[in-house]
Order: C-alpha cells, then structure tokens, then sequence
C-alpha cells in the first residue's frame, strides 16, 4: 500500500524479497540523546528570555534564536540517529531533501517559538499548536529519512507510523506546557527542574524518532544486486554535526545567560533609579514639611531663617533695608479655651490669610513660628513704610471672623526691628523684633513698636535681675517682708498686717515686687517665691507672738500662677505645721482675674485652704471680671476694695457710690471689707461712716520690716486710741526709702511713691 510516496505493509509476500536486518550505533544513539536534550533545554530557556523581554525588537531576535536552537537540536538528533542506522546495503542520503527536512524543522521551531511568546493560552490553544508542531516534527523526520538512496525499498508498518506522529504532537505539548510554566523563577531548584524538563523532553523527541525507525523496514526486491556498504564516516560525520549543533546552542545559550544577568542589572538600575526618584521626592516632601507649616501652608521658621540669611546677603552686597515685624494675636489663648483648638485653628488660617493679603505677594515674607506668633520680611526704602505696612495689617485683622457661631474681631502686637540700623545678623534682628513686640503687648496690646536701644538695656538688665533671683532664693539672701498695718475700725486697733516682699539688691538698693515680680512669673520662678514668702510670714508671726502680738493675723498674696497649683494647701499647711502657728491667724489674698480663668479649679483649691482653717480675701476687687453668682460660691471671709476706687474721695461722687455699694454687696455676703489705699483723713471718715470693717494704707504707715514693726503699731494703737488721726510720716510725692532708679528713662520702671498707687 502507497500513500504520499510512502509504502505501507501489513504483512511481506513469499515471491523471493528480503526484509534486510538492520541495527542502530549505541553511542551515536546515546549522542543524538545528549543532542536532543540540549536543544530542549535551549527551547526552555530561549521561551524564558521572550518572556522577560520587554522590548519587542528583543522579542523577536531571542524567538529567532530559540527557533534555531530547537530546529538545530531536533534536526542534528534525527541526523545522528540516521548515521546511527546500519543496514546490509550502501545506504546514500540526498542533500536537496536532507536540507529540505532541516527547513520543515525550522518552520516548526518557529511556531513553536512564536507560540509561547503569548503570555496567556488556553489549553484548547496550547493543544492546537502541539498538533501542528507535532506534524511539522514528524514531517522532517519522514523528509528526512525520503533521502536515503538504496537499492533496497523501504516500507513503514502502518500503527508504528501513527505511534510515531502521535509521539511527536505529545512531546510537542509537553513542551509547550513546560517552557509556559517554566518561564517564571529562579535560582537553583528553577535550573534543576529545568534540567529535568529538558532530560524529559529530550526523550519524547528521540522517542518519536527511534518509533519511526522502528516503523521502518528495508526489503530488497527479487533478483535486486546486494551492494555491501563500503568503510563509511558515520561517527566521525556524528560527532562533527553533534560538536557543531552543541556549540551553536551553547552559545545561544551562554548568550540568553549573559542578556539575562545584564537584564538583572537593567532591572536593579531601574530600581535604583526608581527608589532614587523615590528618594528625591521623599526629600523634597521632607524639605517641604520641614520648611512649611502645615495648618497655614506658610513657611516656618526654618525656612524663614533661609530666606532671611539669603535676603541679608543680597542686602548687605546691594544695600538696602529690611525690616523684621514679630506679631502676635492679642489674647489668642482664650479662643482655645472656650472654644476649643479646632475653632483656634480655623482661627489662624483665616487670620493667617488676612496677614498674607496685606503684603507684597512677590517681595515680602510671611512665615508661622508657632502657635499665634507670625514673622514678616519686608524690603523698604525708608522707616515709615514698615509703620504704614503694620499699620495696614493691624486693620485688616480687625475685620469681624466669623467662628463656631460667633462673630469676633481680633487684635494683634507688633513688634517691628530694621536692616542695617538695628542688626546685621538673623539672631540679633531676630530678637530685637522680639523685645519691641514684648513693649507693645506691655503697652496695652493692639499696637505696634519699633526697637529702640532701652528695650535691649531693660532685657539685659531683666535677664540679670532673673539670675540673681534665682541666686537670692537658692541661698536664701536678700530677699526680705515688710508689713503694712491693717486697721480694725470696730476695734479701734491693727488686727492684721499684709506681707509685702522686697528684695534688697546689691547694686540697685530695695526693689518692690513691680521690679521682679514679673521676671518670677516669666521664668517660672513664682512658685517658689511665693512659698518663701509664706514661710517667712510664719516664721514672723510666730516671733510675733512671742513679743506678745497673740491676736495678730497675716495676710500674704498669692500669685495667679502659684494659684493654679494643687499642691498649695499641702505648702501651706507645711509652713504653718513648720512655724507652729495657727491656721486661723493666716489669710491667703487671691485677685478676682486669677479666680476667674479656672472657677472649677479654684473652687476645690480654696475649699482644701478653707479646711485648714486659713482665712481667704479677695485682692484689688473691682478691678476684675468676677460676679455676684460666682462671689456667693467663693468659701470667702472678705474682700479689698482696690484704691482705684479711693484715691478721688471725697471729689468723685461715683467713686463713692461705687465704695457705699461694695460695701453692702459684701456685708449681704456675709463677707467683711477692707479698703486699702487710705491717705486722707477724709476718705477715712467715709470708710468709717459706711461701714467699712477694715482699712489700711499711708494714712495708717507705710509698709515696714519686722524689726520696725513694734513701735509703729504701738503708736498707732495709741493714736487711735486717743482718737487723733494724723499721718505717721509724709509720703505725698517722695520716693521709699533706700529706693533707687532701677531702669532710668523707660517708662513704669521709676521708684517714686505716688499718692495715685502706693508702691506695696
């Protein structure tokens, strides 16, 4: 039977034809293995590289180069298994057809190739192409073994030919499935299952061969010339086609090794370059948090001081001024407290931009340092336009701000200092901004001011008074009390006597509390000059008693900051334990402001002070904010009418209606009153009329030390006794004694008495 120029038999007829025995070349059989399996692993790897190939031109140049590998590899193998062939007759093979075989393997290589250059396949795809890959496989091998020249006919037993095309479309579809799989991975367990791969693939292609050959038959017809086969080259012809196809895929091979370690490389520089990128905007987005504050999206101070050492050198090459304004939000703190940090934020975008649409938007320099505190840089030609400037930003913040429900207008102090006339550094500019701001919110806030020489004399001078305070305290040297009478007008006599601290300073004489008080508060030093004050008070009172003073009591003053403190009973109740006095002879005098910012928080303080059995008085009462609901809450035993309300009677009708209505809110509060400021025997004889308890002030004696202290009660107890009101001693318009001009030429640091506010 003939089919496609094939001849088919079932079974030989008995008319004289030989079926010639013929065997195989173990060793070129094993070689043509060792072929076929390197072309699979080539197959695997080629597969491999078109799939990490990016660039489509890569693509095709390693689709191309695989196809060769696998087509050099099934061809050379089907080459060496027809040399391995040995048959009893001169067997010649025909170059045209042998070179047409090789051009069918190619073909197929490619489609297989360009098959697996899709990344995804369906199996009902991955079996289409095994088909056709398989035919093409099967195909060369037959055009291949159509070369063989003999005077023997070759026959191919029908099931064994379909085996052998079955074979090849399986071995097809093995490999197919295995580079698909195989094309992901790395390192030693990949190449090893690779290896394996290759080994497999490698049999299923030698196996299709060697099934073909089985198929194959050569019988020598009747009255056909048996030619012997002469000396012939075939494992040399073998061994040269195996070297030449090995070194043509190991290069290949040693080449997708080489693009791939390189592809590794491109990959890592990619990211490296992907995290340097990365980085660079990492960098950027820090530099941009470092140098621009969040809720305003101004810049902060380090990006300030940038800009500002930028603009001071162009400034100090090309001359020019600048100045530095410091502002800072009038009583911003209460915004926050009542209505919460949220509120107090939107607060500051809204004035924030009020601040950034009153400058130049090209050449000035609006920047947040913190809180409610904002810095401005601008560059004028002369003085007046950096007053203008502020000028025009302290009336833009007076626009009405609409907040939580509320419509509130808000102010602003400005401290302002100028290039090259005040400073030619960043720091010092920076601080002397600092200080003209702290002289306009002294002032009364709501203003501006320029840096003048003063303020760097009084922050010199402030920040040395600070040290020595601090020293004075520490060694417990010149700090000292003096005690101002308070007269009892039921009793006729002095019942209580306020503690007023002074400080006798080496080099500046006696200061009174105006000096340094605020300097305590500012540096935290408050708390414990107030707690020495009020231990040395127990201590006098109890010298006190034992000069015979039993009934006397003490009033001490207590800081609106110390009255924050929980731990102030404990003080006080350890102070009095200490100086073994009474607490009922001990009277704490508190203002109404400082009552007022935490009323909650007061309450159960002034509630643990009244339990020890400590007398409470408010100081300076008038001049606060407080009112009738909190008063009769307040564990109060009396209050001071401040000597604002005093100093005009009798020539202020007001001022006296004011006093008469203290008097009786008071005593309906079942609270007795003092009245301090007293001078003129007139305003005494009002007090006493109206029904004031208590009065104290220069009429009486000024304050004195405890040394002093014995015979100047004693003569007022006298005088009063006696019933002759006069004035120990003159103080209208001179200066206390051993006082000294401690800041001269800056307004409210003098040290002269005044009738107006005694100094206490």
């Amino acid at each position: 039977m003939e089919w496609l120029g094939l001849h088919f038999f079932t079974e030989l007829t008995a008319d004289g034809q030989v079926v010639l025995n013929c065997t195989h070349d173990p060793f070129l059989v094993l070689l043509a293995y060792l072929v076929a399996c390197v072309g699979g692993f080539a197959t695997l790897d080629m597969a491999e590289r078109v799939g990490h190939s990016e660039n489509p031109a890569s693509q095709r140049l390693w689709r191309w180069i695989g196809a060769g590998c696998l087509a050099g590899g099934i061809w050379a193998m089907h080459f060496i298994g027809m040399l391995a062939f040995q048959a009893p007759v001169e067997i010649q093979y025909e170059l045209p057809v042998t070179l047409a075989s090789l051009l069918i393997a190619l073909f197929a290589s490619w489609l297989a190739m360009h098959t697996l250059s899709h990344p995804q396949l369906s199996i009902r795809q991955y079996i289409q192409a095994a088909i056709c890959i398989g035919l093409g496989i099967a195909i060369m091998h037959y055009v291949g073994m159509a070369a063989m020249r003999s005077n023997a006919m070759t026959y191919y037993e029908p099931v064994l030919f379909i085996l052998s095309i079955v074979i090849a479309i399986g071995a097809s579809l093995a490999a197919l499935l295995l580079s698909s799989r195989l094309r992901e991975g790395s390192g030693l367990l990949h190449q090893l299952v690779k290896f394996s791969a290759s080994l497999v693939l490698g049999a299923g292609i030698i196996s299709m061969h060697f099934t073909g050959m089985a198929a194959f038959s050569l019988v020598l017809p009747t009255g056909s010339p048996l030619t012997l086969p002469g000396d012939n080259n075939h494992l040399q012809l073998g061994l040269t086609v195996a070297v030449i196809t090995l070194l043509i895929i190991g290069s290949s091979i040693s080449a997708a090794l080489a693009d791939k370690k390189l592809q590794h490389k491109e990959r890592d520089l990619q990211r490296v370059n992907t995290l340097l990128g990365q980085l660079d905007q990492a960098r950027m987005s820090l530099q941009e948090v470092a140098n621009y504050d969040a809720l305003t999206n101004l810049i902060n101070r380090r990006g300030f001081n940038q800009i500002f050492a930028e603009k001071l050198l162009q400034k100090t090459d090309e001359g020019g001024m600048l100045a530095v304004m410091f502002l800072d939000i009038d009583h911003f703190k209460r915004i926050n407290d009542s209505l919460g940090h949220d509120a107090g934020d939107e607060l500051l975008k809204v004035l924030a931009q009020h601040i950034k649409g009153s400058v130049r938007s090209h050449e000035d320099v609006v920047a947040r340092f913190g809180g409610d505190e904002f810095c401005l840089l601008i560059s004028l030609r002369e003085r007046e336009e950096a007053r203008a400037m502020a000028q025009r930003i302290m009336l833009k913040m007076k626009e009405p701000i609409e907040l939580s429900g509320r419509r509130m207008v808000m102010t602003t102090s400005i401290g302002i200092s100028l290039f090259p006339e005040d400073g030619t550094t960043c720091e010092e500019l920076l601080k002397h901004a600092d200080l003209a701001l702290y002289q306009s919110k002294g002032g009364g806030r709501n203003g501006l001011n320029f840096f003048s020489p003063n303020l760097r004399t009084r922050a010199t001078l402030e920040l040395a008074l600070e040290e020595e305070l601090r020293h004075a305290l520490h060694e417990n040297t010149g700090l000292i009390l003096h005690y101002q009478p308070i007269f009892d007008l039921q009793t006729a006599q002095v019942s209580k006597l306020e503690a007023l601290v002074r400080w006798q300073h080496p080099v500046h004489g006696l200061l009174t509390p105006d000096r340094f008080i605020a300097i305590a508060e500012a540096n935290g030093l408050i708390a414990e000059l107030d707690n020495w004050v009020l231990r040395k008070a127990c201590e006098d009172l109890s010298e006190l008693s034992r000069q015979g003073y039993e009934e006397l009591h003490i009033a001490v003053n207590c800081s609106p900051l110390n009255l924050a403190r929980e731990d102030l009973a404990d003080e006080i109740e350890h102070a009095l334990r200490v100086a073994g006095v009474a607490p009922q002879r001990l009277e704490l005098e508190v203002t109404e402001n400082a009552l007022m910012v935490n009323i909650a928080n007061s309450l159960v303080l002034l509630r643990q002070i009244r339990a020890l059995g400590v007398s409470l008085s408010i100081d300076e009462f008038g001049t606060g904010y407080s009112s009738l609901a909190y008063l009769k809450r307040l564990p109060l035993n009396s209050l001071k009418i401040d000597r604002s309300f005093i100093q005009d009677i009798p020539k202020s009708t007001q001022d006296m209606e004011i006093v008469q209505a203290i008097i009786v809110m008071a005593h309906t509060l079942h609270l007795q009153v003092i009245t301090e400021g007293v001078e003129t025997l007139e305003q005494y004889e009002f007090l006493q009329r109206n029904g004031c308890d208590f009065v104290q002030g220069y009429l009486l004696s000024r304050p004195v030390p405890l040394a002093e202290l014995r015979p100047v009660l004693s003569e007022i107890n006298q005088r009063q006794h006696g019933h002759t009101i006069s004035p120990l001693s003159p103080v209208r318009g001179t200066a206390a004694p051993g006082s000294t001009d401690l800041f001269p030429g800056i307004p409210g640091y003098h040290a002269t008495a005044s009738i107006v506010r005694p100094i206490r």
